[in-house]
C-alpha cells in the first residue's frame, strides 16, 4: 500500500513537470514546437547583423526568445507569429517582464498568411518542406532582406553564409549540433544593361547581358567592339560587384565594377587597371531589356526588373 501511494505521488509529480511542455506542443500549427537554444539565437542574430534599425519577423515564434533577444540586446523591433495560444501567452508575458513589449509582440497567425513586407530580417526554425513552401514568398521581399534559418536550409537556393555550432544540450535533429543558414534576398538584374564608361578620356559603350539563378549571376558582356564572357559573380542584396578582364594591346586590363541596383538602374564605380595606372571612374547602367531570374523549379520565375 505504501508503495502504491508513493507511485501515485511520483506519477503526479511527473505530470506536473511535463504539463507545460505538453501544452506547449498542443497548438494548431503544422509543427511540434522545439525551442531554439539561446546560443543559437545569439548566433542567428549575429549572422544577420541585427541592429536597432531592423524590423524582425520570427515565423513560428514559440516562446518568443528570438524577437525578445533582438529587442532587449540589440534594440530591434518586430513580432512573432504562431498558432499555439499557450506559447503566445508566454511570449507576450516574457516581453512584458523584460521591458520590451513596446518593441516585441506576438500574434496568432498562420505564417504563410503573414505580411512579411515590413521585415528587414526573417528568422525561422521550420522543417525543410515548410521552408520550401515559404521560399517563393521570401524571394519577393525587398532586396537586402536577411533570412536566417535554424537547422534546415532552403533547398536548391544556396545560402550566403552558414555555420555549425556545437550545442551539447540539443537532443533533436542532429543531437549536439545546430546548423544556421543565412540568405540575403537578391535584386533581380536578369536582362540587358547598357552603359558608357570613360576610358582614356573617351566614352566607351559597355553592354551586359545578365543571366541569374537566385543570387548567382553570369552571362556575357561587350566592351566597345569586343564580346566577352562574364565571370560568374554573386549578388549581395542590391550590391552588384564583379571583375571583368578586358583585352588590350598590352594584355588584359581588369575592370572592377561595384554598384547598387535599384529601379532599373545601377549606379557605382568601375576601377580600371592596377597599381599606379589605376583609375576609378563613375559607372551608371540602365536596364534596356528584362530577362527572367530563375528561382528554382519549385519556386518562381520572376521578371528581371530590379526591385
Amino acid at each position: 500500500m505504501r508503495l502504491g501511494i508513493r507511485m501515485q505521488w511520483i506519477y503526479a509529480l511527473v505530470l506536473a513537470l511535463i504539463a507545460p511542455a505538453a501544452l506547449a506542443q498542443d497548438g494548431r500549427g503544422d509543427v511540434v514546437y522545439v525551442p531554439t537554444p539561446q546560443v543559437v539565437v545569439d548566433e542567428m542574430l549575429r549572422m544577420a547583423k541585427v541592429s536597432a534599425n531592423d524590423y524582425l519577423i520570427d515565423l513560428g515564434s514559440g516562446d518568443g526568445r528570438i524577437v525578445i533577444t533582438a529587442a532587449k540586446k540589440l534594440g530591434a523591433r518586430g513580432f512573432g507569429v504562431d498558432l499555439d495560444t499557450y506559447l503566445l501567452k508566454i511570449a507576450n508575458a516574457t516581453a512584458q517582464k523584460e521591458g520590451v513589449a513596446d518593441r516585441a509582440r506576438f500574434i496568432e497567425q498562420n505564417l504563410f498568411e503573414t505580411d512579411l513586407g515590413p521585415a528587414t530580417v526573417i528568422t525561422t526554425y521550420l522543417l525543410p518542406e515548410m521552408n520550401q513552401r515559404l521560399r517563393p514568398k521570401l524571394l519577393t521581399l525587398k532586396p537586402g532582406t536577411r533570412v536566417v534559418t535554424h537547422d534546415y536550409h532552403m533547398g536548391e537556393w544556396e545560402s550566403d553564409e552558414e555555420k555549425t555550432l556545437l550545442v551539447p544540450e540539443k537532443t533533436v535533429g542532429d543531437p549536439g549540433k545546430s546548423y544556421i543558414y543565412l540568405y540575403i534576398i537578391p535584386a533581380r538584374i536578369a536582362g540587358r544593361w547598357d552603359s558608357e564608361i570613360a576610358v582614356g578620356g573617351k566614352p566607351v559603350a559597355y553592354q551586359f547581358n545578365f543571366e541569374q539563378n537566385y543570387q548567382l549571376v553570369y552571362g556575357t558582356a561587350r566592351a566597345g567592339d569586343r564580346d566577352l564572357k562574364l565571370p560568374q559573380f554573386r549578388l549581395s542584396g542590391e550590391r552588384v560587384a564583379f571583375n571583368l578582364p578586358v583585352p588590350a594591346s598590352s594584355g588584359p586590363v581588369i575592370h572592377r565594377f561595384n554598384g547598387l541596383a535599384r529601379d532599373g538602374a545601377i549606379e557605382g564605380t568601375v576601377t580600371i587597371g592596377e597599381g599606379a595606372s589605376q583609375r576609378v571612374v563613375p559607372w551608371k547602367a540602365k536596364q534596356t531589356a528584362k530577362g527572367q531570374a530563375s528561382m528554382g523549379a519549385t519556386g518562381i520565375n520572376l521578371a528581371g526588373g530590379v526591385q
